[in-house]
């Protein structure tokens, strides 16, 4: 019996996703790839010798299963592209353009999908010479997968597409695809039936953009961890709600592990400034709790995101002999998971604008005057930064609703269940930049907090560099700039210490 997917122990989706990045390559294919692949293509010559029906082979494709497919397989294959190709709007960005791509290219690789080894290499070559669709965001349900944007990259492959093609100034740019296949002396690529309904099955484009709007998110809460030590070191607030055994007693990993993070950003002699409460707002109070929350929901979706890459999403699919119809390309795990991530994002944002909220409001920021500004009355600080970040929180919240919820039936009732989880993974990544502006807007105000109390200390480092950014408000001025500043900082310290983790 073939072993069901394994995630190795440890595996994390940074990882994959180096795998897929510009400097890495699709490896040729080794004797074993070769025996899998070439098991599947004489499984499904066995079950076209033996005159049985296959899907998109010997049939029509979706409802139309119930006639004969045409007599030439390219006839089929380049029919099924061309009826896909409904993709619009502007492209999806090149890293997940050549993500998706690597993640069918993974798929293919383990022999399910009745692909010879010699058609799924000239793929791979195109791909490690750095070929890369330019696939439209909009127009698959995800459901056969995502078959839309899947087609476009094909038909980019084909030569009748775009691809993103890089200028001396290192822009990236969608082209004809002609034109790039030609730079790299390479010829179009010929969709064969098996091969064409192959690449366009599958979740990869959904899972592309939601394995990278995991990533974001989880830098998010690195983030606002390092934010909320901020605050509560700026305010003085009482450190014990960060100490680890109020985690030990619950027991929820992810608590931990955000206390952990917080309490290292904070001077280890700290004490609580007796003129502030002795328990804070929750905003600040439980921000182990609420970050800590979605670090453990971004664990569990990490599992289920990992499986579905090194898994097969096909149909029909060849196991051990057999070939089976089914529905692995339907895109349900992607969905619930960028559901969740977006769910997650919005609580993150939500708390880190709150925190804004504490620094903003006289009763809470220690008595300094309202909106951070030096000068009330004749200045305003930073009342439109708060005002722009509860904007942003907001229509994070009209992204993230569940797309999973919007579901409609189909494809003349065949794909009358359907997980829209591209769709969602879409407006997830819009909500992505969103959440940014929000954590730079705190960013800039922990920096506004620091100038007016005259508070040098600490003021080394990720804060010296952010103060840099955001120099005290001696007269009003438009805080834009500083915000989108800090949110790139801000990001960067994030991912310099998820580096440095090993687990999380």
């Amino acid at each position: 019996m073939t072993n069901l997917v394994q995630v190795e122990r440890g595996a994390r989706l940074s990882g994959l996703l180096k795998q897929a990045g510009w400097d890495a390559a699709v490896a040729e294919c080794d004797y074993d790839d070769i025996a899998r692949m070439q098991a599947g293509v004489d499984t499904l010559a066995k079950a076209l010798s033996s005159d049985d029906p296959v899907y998109g082979v010997t049939h029509g494709f979706g409802p139309l299963v119930a006639f004969t497919a045409a007599e030439s397989a390219l006839e089929q294959g380049s029919g099924l592209i061309a009826h896909l190709g409904t993709a619009q709007g502007r492209p999806l960005d090149p890293d997940v353009c050549r993500l998706a791509v690597w993640l069918r290219l993974s798929s293919m690789r383990k022999g399910h999908s009745a692909v010879s080894a010699g058609f799924w290499q000239r793929l791979a070559d195109l791909w490690n010479a750095g070929f890369t669709p330019a696939i439209p965001r909009n127009g698959t349900v995800s459901a056969s997968g995502d078959l839309q944007p899947l087609a476009a990259a094909a038909m980019a492959y084909a030569g009748t597409g775009e691809a993103w093609v890089r200028d001396d100034d290192g822009a990236w740019t969608p082209r004809p695809s002609a034109q790039a296949l030609a730079s790299l002396g390479a010829e179009p690529i010929v969709w064969p039936a098996r091969e064409a309904l192959s690449f366009v099955n599958g979740t990869s484009v959904s899972l592309a953009v939601t394995a990278l709007n995991h990533q974001a998110v989880l830098r998010l809460v690195r983030a606002v961890g390092l934010l909320t030590a901020r605050v509560a070191y700026l305010l003085g607030a009482n450190p014990e709600a960060y100490h680890h055994g109020i985690g030990h007693a619950r027991g929820q990993l992810g608590q931990l592990v955000v206390a952990r993070w917080i309490r290292e950003a904070l001077p280890e002699d700290m004490e609580r400034d007796r003129s502030r409460p002795l328990q804070e707002p929750y905003s600040l109070r439980c921000a182990p709790q609420v970050l800590g929350a979605v670090l453990d929901q971004l664990g569990s979706a990490e599992d289920i995101l990992l499986r579905e890459a090194t898994g097969c999403t096909d149909n029909p699919i060849c196991y051990e002999g057999e070939l089976l119809h089914g529905g692995n390309f339907h895109a349900m795990p992607v969905g619930l998971c960028s559901d969740q991530i977006g769910l997650c994002l919005q609580q993150v944002a939500f708390l880190a604008e709150r925190q804004l909220g504490l620094l903003c409001d006289p009763s809470y920021n220690g008595g300094l005057p309202p909106m951070l500004t030096p000068r009330p009355g004749a200045g305003s600080g930073l009342a439109g930064v708060q005002i722009s970040a509860t904007s942003f929180v907001s229509r994070i919240r009209q992204l993230v609703y569940p797309a999973s919820l919007t579901a409609l039936p189909t494809n003349g009732g065949n794909q009358d269940h359907v997980p829209m989880a591209l769709n969602g993974a879409n407006a997830v990544a819009e909500a992505i930049e969103l959440a940014w502006l929000v954590v730079g807007s705190l960013a800039v105000a922990t920096a506004q907090r620091a100038a007016l109390a005259g508070d040098a200390r600490r003021t080394t480092g990720l804060w010296a560099a952010l103060a840099e950014i955001s120099p005290p408000l001696e007269r009003d001025r438009p805080l834009a700039p500083e915000v989108r500043a800090a949110c790139d900082l801000m990001s960067s310290a994030a991912d310099d210490l998820l580096a440095e983790e090993e687990t999380f």
